[in-house]
């Protein structure tokens, strides 16, 4: 069997780990690296143009730490930082990073680049796991570790040629999942020998899963031991920057964070190498709906996905969390019900708190729509059908007309084998219930009403001129309301067979011209019809529904 090849990944020899049993209470620092590790990961890499406005977006979500390339390595990359210093693109509360290897005319020329910035973050990194160790550079340990510190102290000697910028370095043991946990500590130890670091002036450790190697705990159990052993830690920033190999970089993002991390370094939408970084997104609006202030801001994701789509040329998928086209969309039935039900729940109750079945947030909070949230397929049910009628039209279907027109729908979508939109249910609903004029019609009628004060009995004589099958008649009856007294009428004119079930009614809109929305079901041969009529008038409204439901029958 082919799975016997892989190696298992050990466990971590900790005792007594603490990140179990912590909860996030506030955001880390968050550094985006969508304008290096993302866009070296896209088939036709950003140009500069793209690269600023995807900068400027970054900025508006309100990143304070932006890597923004590796300008040595590529003139796009280098003309783009230049462009952010040169028209002073970069705000003040911004903090851009670059990318440079431990390598000399490497490091000489990332500080050309940055020349004139107000400050910057510049990430150092060499690769330490045993596999390239082994395989890519045939070095030793120590021949390893020279190389990183090697570029330490370049990064202390080029520093002091740019007076005029605040630098701040960060290093990265690449592939650190993939190195010994002792080996890592040492390298990084030896960074900070060169790089003497303190507390008003921190370094950044950037501890990455490179390539995902094993479960969130393990990554938890690494994170908590670098830190519980690393020197002088109160001058080092923890850095995270995970890979989503196997499918969890979000979990072991989070977990990080309770095994002590400061920081998270991750992409808009998860755009990375191979499966891609951590998704910033993602892990941010999962504080938000745990009541955390991520303080990242994306209330409109409309305009981000537009933006990262336009920039990128990549697509985000219809099921991406939070941001896809359908994450806040139920077809299922038993969904639909559950939802509309507690959407009424929630405005009945007047909670400050967000609980709604199937919607863990509010799409109102990233600029989504309620219109968006109930669709109609094969798989809908009642409530959905009479969730659109309601939230898009204003009809509110009484509990014993839903079933009935959701199997119209049910049986509609079936023979389409398509969704149905909003318009064509409404098509639906009005060609079966409303104001259907045939084979009856009703043309004119006069209404007089008699109460009796004394014993709260009112009268109702009405005339009426219908059209039955194209031939006019007068009728007449007396009842105790114009509905009776109509039905009365019919069966004096021998039309006769029909039962009254019930009557529904409602305002369709508000203010002085509303008009009234009025449901009957009649029963014929034992048979039940709705029927609806709207009309300025609730009189007319309410025969007009009742001449519906009747021709319903046929």
């Amino acid at each position: 069997m082919s799975y016997k090849k892989y190696k298992p990944y050990g466990s971590i020899n900790i005792t007594n780990r603490q990140w179990p049993d912590k909860q996030i209470n506030k955001a880390p620092i968050w550094c985006s690296v969508d304008l290096r590790d993302g866009n070296q990961s896209l088939p036709i890499p950003m140009n500069v143009e793209e690269k600023v406005n995807f900068f400027k977006l970054l900025v508006d979500i309100g990143f304070k730490e932006i890597e923004v390339g590796f300008p040595s390595a590529s003139n796009t990359e280098y003309k783009f930082l230049r462009k952010l210093i040169d028209e002073n693109l970069i705000p003040d509360d911004v903090t851009v990073q670059v990318l440079t290897q431990s390598r000399e005319h490497l490091i000489k020329k990332t500080f050309e680049a940055l020349k004139g910035a107000k400050r910057a973050i510049v990430h150092l990194y060499n690769s330490t796991s045993v596999l390239q160790r082994k395989v890519v550079f045939n070095k030793s340990k120590q021949e390893i570790i020279d190389i990183g510190v090697t570029g330490a102290k370049l990064l202390m000697e080029y520093k002091d040629m740019y007076p005029e910028t605040d630098f701040s370095f960060e290093y990265s043991p690449e592939s650190f999942t993939g190195t010994e946990l002792e080996y890592s500590l040492e390298i990084c130890e030896a960074i900070l020998d060169v790089l003497k670091p303190t507390p008003s002036k921190k370094i950044i450790l950037n501890l990455p899963s490179t390539v995902e190697m094993a479960t969130p705990n393990i990554y938890a159990d690494q994170i908590e031991w670098f830190c519980s052993n690393i020197k002088n830690r109160e001058s080092v920033i923890i850095s995270l920057h995970t890979h989503n190999d196997r499918g969890t970089c979000t979990a072991s993002s989070e977990l990080g964070i309770l095994a002590g991390a400061d920081r998270v370094e991750g992409t808009l939408f998860g755009n990375g190498e191979r499966t891609g970084n951590l998704d910033i997104m993602v892990m941010a609006l999962n504080m938000h709906v745990q009541g955390i202030n991520p303080e990242l801001n994306f209330s409109n994701l409309y305009e981000i996905v537009d933006i990262y789509e336009g920039c990128t040329k990549m697509n985000v998928n219809a099921r991406h969390p939070y941001a896809g086209e359908l994450v806040y969309t139920a077809f299922s039935g038993s969904h639909q019900d559950a939802i509309n039900k507690g959407l009424k729940a929630q405005l009945d109750s007047n909670s400050s708190f967000w609980e709604i079945p199937y919607l863990p947030i509010d799409p109102h909070d990233v600029g989504r729509d309620y219109e968006e949230i109930i669709r109609i397929n094969s798989q809908s049910g009642k409530g959905g059908a009479a969730f659109i009628m309601d939230n898009e039209f204003g009809f509110i279907l009484p509990k014993s007309m839903q079933n009935d027109f959701g199997t119209l729908v049910k049986n509609k979508t079936d023979l389409l084998g398509t969704e149905l939109s909003a318009n064509q249910i409404y098509d639906l609903f009005s060609n079966e219930y409303l104001n259907i004029k045939s084979p009856n019609l009703l043309k004119s009628y006069t209404i007089q009403s008699v109460q009796n004060v004394e014993t709260d009995e009112n009268i109702v004589n009405i005339q009426a001129l219908i059209s039955v099958s194209g031939k006019e008649m007068n009728i007449s009856g007396v009842g105790n309301g114009p509905v009776d007294a109509f039905f009365n009428a019919l069966h004096a004119s021998n039309i006769t067979g029909y039962s009254f079930i019930s009557y529904d009614e409602h305002a369709l809109g508000s203010g002085s011209t509303a008009k009234a929305a009025t449901y009957i079901q009649i029963e014929y041969n034992g048979q039940r019809y709705f029927g609806v009529g709207v009309s300025a008038n609730i009189d007319t409204s309410s025969l007009n529904a009742l001449f519906s439901a009747i021709n319903r029958k046929g």
